[in-house]
């Protein structure tokens, strides 16, 4: 008779949380084996509580006195800085300091003084637009309703939430800016892919008291922390809560 061949016995497999690094979080499998999930109202409770808990007093970083020069700096903040539109808004303001003063001004003109915003043709032309409209239908008031902001050159959403939610303290929605885009993108807030459809799943998950102040805290904590080309994960109080896979340790 032929003898038996002896069976090879596989190896058992290794616990998924095993593989986690100590002080490293836990990894996307355990996370997925303890059933949690990433927009739990829980995890989604202490993200808030610890951003609050480092940004208190987290403010718009654009330089502003009323609602007209918010709204004109958040136009020319599009594809620029906040540090670069807060070195030219001064000038620009001095010279032409209000809506009625805005609304004769020559496309020229302006586009010399905010040249340095980039797209600063199409800049331009919207804020002389804008100043003409809130002249000609708001009385040279920017309004305080998402529908009246939205009809007005230059003014998407993004822009119409930083006016009504820093300036007015009205919360229509959520600011998406790029920060708050790639953020909550890593901590598997959103899987969307657009400002628009980002904004609506924050808006599901996040009380709307909280609208306001998530934003400003969520560009801080972009700026210092969660950096885009380096984010900063040993430093960061969310690493705990955040299974991103490109995590970077060096403190240098």
């Amino acid at each position: 008779m032929p003898t038996a061949r002896p069976q090879k016995v596989k190896p058992a497999k290794k616990n998924a949380a095993a593989k986690v690094a100590p002080g490293r979080g836990a990894s996307k499998a355990a996370k997925k084996e303890s059933g949690e999930e990433p927009t739990n109202p829980q995890r989604v409770e202490a993200i808030l509580q610890r951003l609050a808990k480092h940004y208190p007093n987290a403010v718009c970083a654009l330089h502003h006195r009323n609602a007209w020069e918010l709204m004109v700096a958040t136009i020319l903040s599009a594809q620029c800085t906040d540090v670069r539109v807060n070195l030219v808004t001064p000038a620009l303001f001095q010279r032409f300091p209000t809506p009625q003063a805005m609304a004769k001004a020559s496309q020229a003109e302006v586009e010399e003084l905010v040249r340095t915003t980039g797209f600063f043709r199409n800049k331009a032309k919207n804020i002389v637009g804008a100043a003409q409209k809130l002249i000609a239908e708001f009385g040279g008031e920017v309004p305080r309703t998402m529908e009246e902001l939205l009809t007005i050159p230059g003014v998407a959403r993004k822009t119409a939430n930083v006016v009504s939610g820093s300036w007015y303290k009205i919360p229509l929605g959520v600011v998406v800016d790029t920060h708050v885009m790639r953020i909550t993108q890593r901590l598997e807030l959103t899987k969307s892919t657009t400002p628009e459809k980002i904004e609506q799943d924050l808006m599901r998950l996040i009380p709307q008291t909280s609208w306001i102040d998530f934003s400003h805290r969520i560009i801080h904590f972009g700026r210092e922390i969660c950096i885009a080309r380096k984010p900063r994960c040993a430093d960061c109080f969310l690493e705990d809560v955040c299974n991103s896979k490109d995590k970077t340790w060096s403190t240098h």
